[in-house]
């Protein structure tokens, strides 16, 4: 179902190209308005989907994909420009990977699974969008003296993309 929530969801995918159209191309203060656009819509739809109870399975499903997307892809892109070390997208990248190919593979092999965010995953999900964000201002911006915040920002994503890899990995093996 189509309702206002996965509305803003299929707008935060569709913006996913343009930010990174705006990445390659060196137009960074569009590249940072569309992030921060894309980040306004995931708060926005959630608390909408909350308020009107407007939970739709076709919402749990394409939420975290235009997060995944939106996250990733910048990742990538972000490291391809040097704003972010390679280590932190490979880091990025895997454990996403093995989470949804271990998502895959026990569903198709053995039973149906819900994945639910825990506490560590939504942290991992705002370092990275910090990080995300302060690349972008830095590529906007290199005027402002950012490297201390980036150097943390990476730091403290690395070591949260890392643990929450782990700690699904346990969850789902354990359950």
């Amino acid at each position: 179902m189509l309702n206002v929530p996965n509305t803003l969801t299929l707008l935060r995918i569709a913006a996913v190209p343009a930010l990174l159209i705006c990445v390659t191309y060196g137009r960074y203060g569009w590249a940072l308005a569309l992030f921060l656009a894309a980040g306004l819509t995931d708060a926005v739809d959630g608390a909408v989907a909350r308020l009107t109870d407007a939970h739709t399975p076709l919402g749990a499903s394409i939420d975290p994909l235009a997060d995944k997307l939106l996250l990733v892809s910048s990742f990538v892109l972000l490291a391809w420009k040097g704003a972010v070390p390679s280590w932190l997208a490979i880091l990025v990248v895997t454990r996403d990977a093995v989470i949804l190919g271990g998502y895959l593979a026990i569903s198709v092999l053995s039973r149906p699974i819900e994945v639910r965010p825990s506490a560590l995953g939504k942290t991992n999900t705002f370092f990275q969008l910090i990080t995300v964000g302060f690349a972008l201002v830095s590529l906007a911006r290199p005027d402002l003296p950012l490297d201390l915040v980036n150097s943390l920002a990476h730091y403290a994503t690395g070591a949260t993309t890392a643990a929450s890899g782990l700690h699904y990995i346990y969850r789902t093996l354990g359950s």
